[in-house]
């Protein structure tokens, strides 16, 4: 009988080595950089043309407006998205089509309430203090007209619906296609010589038609995912079936993003409301310039949610510790960067963009970069907190830092002018920096003592 020559054990091929949370986050990060790079350019032009073909004072008064609508808006809207994450990415990841849906079906109702609610109290806030927030009374009816334009701002549960999947792309591609309408409106408007009116339409159009894109969107991707296989629109039993808790969650992150106002929106109209139009224009364009070049670091922070909610499922105290460590440095270290090229030649990219009549923004445009970068430095904690059950601690530490803020805000602006507003924005900044680092390492201590 011949000898079997015994075979060497059969070994599979290694498996890929799975991507890390880091490289995980910074891989959707870049997809969303290389979107939000060309929109940064697209955005810039767009504010450059506006502001040339309205002058300072009537392009302050187009920016009062889209930051009171913007604001409205805001506060109507709930954070479904977090929502969808936190109670959905389990059944979805399992395929478990039932549950998934009753959570997709409550983030959606939520979306319609807030976008309708938004439309009514813009509407009544115009009859009640338009004339005080810094636009003429001619253009009451404009703004008016403008307020319907909240509804198509409340697109949250499909922006939740492609960061379940990974469609970071075609989250990309939305906000592409929004700047890319608003910049050719604006250089056809710039060129024909329109005034206000027809600037706001623009904004308009581009909304509407961003909202059904992203909505079309993240209905292909989950219908390719089978994930809306037998979805109905009825809720069988209550609306938060099988979810525990959602009410409190969905209030603390809609409170906590209507307090997070207070350090964008607010600012250009308590500028608008105490110092006029004309340095509304230059707050705005400081604004505008100062958010473009923090935009880079701000970009990991809508790629961090999924992953911190899958790390949350199964929390690994030293995993999450490294991760936030490695994204603080990493976004921290480049928008540290940005400011000091900023500090270096922002006057003159402030005259070439927009035109030398702006260069008076340059000194709130470096605070207001400054406090943007302070913000950077904390990118990781506040998604965090939210991911971990800590969203009620989270709170109640923006609130009490916007209590202190808006009467500093408005003192500094009485007291320094535009100056003052900048410097409001460090000190603001400073103190969540070092308020959320408290509860963080709280967090991680709690975890500890646990194990």
């Amino acid at each position: 009988m011949r000898a079997v020559t015994p075979q060497p054990p059969l070994v599979p091929p290694a498996a890929a080595k799975p991507r890390s949370s880091f490289h995980q986050i910074l891989s959707n990060a870049g997809i969303l950089l290389g979107g939000k790079a060309v929109n940064a350019v697209m955005g810039l032009a767009t504010v450059a043309l506006a502001a040339r073909a309205l002058g300072v004072e009537v392009f302050g008064v187009f920016v009062l407006i889209h930051a009171y609508i913007q604001t409205v808006g805001e506060i109507a809207k709930f954070q479904s998205w977090q929502a969808l994450l936190n109670y959905g990415t389990a059944p979805f990841t399992e395929k478990r089509f039932a549950p998934f849906h009753r959570v997709l079906r409550f983030s959606l109702l939520l979306d319609g309430i807030s976008g309708l609610t938004g439309i009514v109290v813009a509407l009544a806030g115009v009859l009640l203090i338009g004339g005080g927030l810094g636009w003429p009374a001619s253009e009451q009816a404009a703004v008016a007209l403008y307020a319907f334009s909240i509804f198509f701002n409340v697109s949250a549960t499909p922006i939740g619906a492609l960061r379940l999947v990974n469609r970071f792309d075609l989250m990309a591609a939305e906000s592409s296609l929004e700047s890319l309408i608003r910049l050719i409106g604006a250089g056809l408007a710039w060129w024909l010589g329109a005034g206000l009116h027809v600037f706001l339409m623009i904004w308009f159009l581009a909304r509407f038609v961003a909202f059904l894109f992203l909505f079309g969107a993240a209905a292909w991707m989950l219908q390719k995912k089978h994930a809306l296989s037998g979805f109905r629109w009825r809720f069988a039993g209550t609306w938060t079936e099988g979810m525990p808790g959602i009410w409190p969650f969905v209030w603390s992150t809609n409170l906590n993003t209507t307090l997070g106002l207070a350090f964008t929106h607010l600012g250009t109209l308590m500028v608008g409301a105490l110092l006029g139009a004309t340095d509304a224009a230059l707050y705005r364009i400081a604004k505008q310039l100062a958010d473009a070049v923090a935009k880079p670091a701000k970009l990991i922070v809508p790629a961090l949610y999924p992953e911190l909610a899958r790390l949350a499922m199964n929390p690994d105290r030293a995993a999450l510790r490294k991760l936030v460590r490695q994204l603080a440095l990493a976004a921290g270290g480049v928008a540290t960067g940005l400011l000091v090229l900023v500090a270096l030649f922002g006057g003159a990219l402030l005259s070439v963009l927009i035109g030398p009549e702006f260069i008076a923004a340059k000194p709130v445009m470096l605070w207001l970069l400054t406090g943007a970068v302070i913000s950077i430095w904390a990118v990781p904690l506040e998604p965090l907190l939210m991911s971990t059950g800590s969203a009620t601690a989270a709170f109640w530490l923006r609130l009490v830092v916007t209590v202190f803020y808006i009467p500093l805000l408005y003192w500094m602006i009485v007291t320094q002018a535009l100056h003052g507003a900048g410097v409001a924005a460090v000190i603001g900044a400073a103190l969540m920096l070092l308020g959320q680092v408290w509860l963080v390492r709280r967090w991680f201590g709690q975890k500890h003592r646990a194990v």
